[in-house]
């Protein structure tokens, strides 16, 4: 029997959903499903130029592991640009760090707000809830 997956830490959800290629159309293209864990890899060790053993400190993995998901991630980038995919953030062995929740109107990201359902950002007579992206 194999050891249950620790969970990985993610600090911030990405701000979109996807990526698509330019110039084609979303449900003409195939997709690539990316896990929510190698987008933070990506982001850690390119967007924020740490290190991998840094990386792998935040996500609370070891260095191993997290080189693997780092080269699965950038596998799945290489197959979405070379074969013209979209590519879909979701799923995987994670947890974030704080509640996020997502303004269904503006999309903004607001961390934590207790007891509130509404984007302070967003004009007060057409305000939408916020969506939980914890769930």
């Amino acid at each position: 029997m194999s050891r249950p997956k620790k969970k990985r830490k993610i600090n911030h959800p990405p701000k979109m959903l996807g990526f698509k290629p330019f110039g084609i159309r979303f449900c003409d293209t195939e997709q690539v499903i990316m896990q929510y864990e190698e987008y933070e890899t990506v982001k850690l060790v390119i967007y924020d130029n740490l290190s991998q053993d840094e990386a792998a400190e935040k996500l609370e993995v070891s260095r191993p592991t997290l080189t693997r998901i780092y080269n699965s991630a950038l596998k799945k980038i290489g197959q979405a640009f070379v074969e013209g995919k979209s590519i879909v953030i979701k799923g995987g062995d994670f947890e974030f760090d704080k509640d996020w929740y997502k303004c269904k109107r503006c999309f903004k990201l607001i961390d934590g707000i207790e007891d509130s359902i509404k984007c302070n950002e967003c004009p007060d007579d057409d305000k939408d809830e916020l969506e939980n992206l914890n769930e």
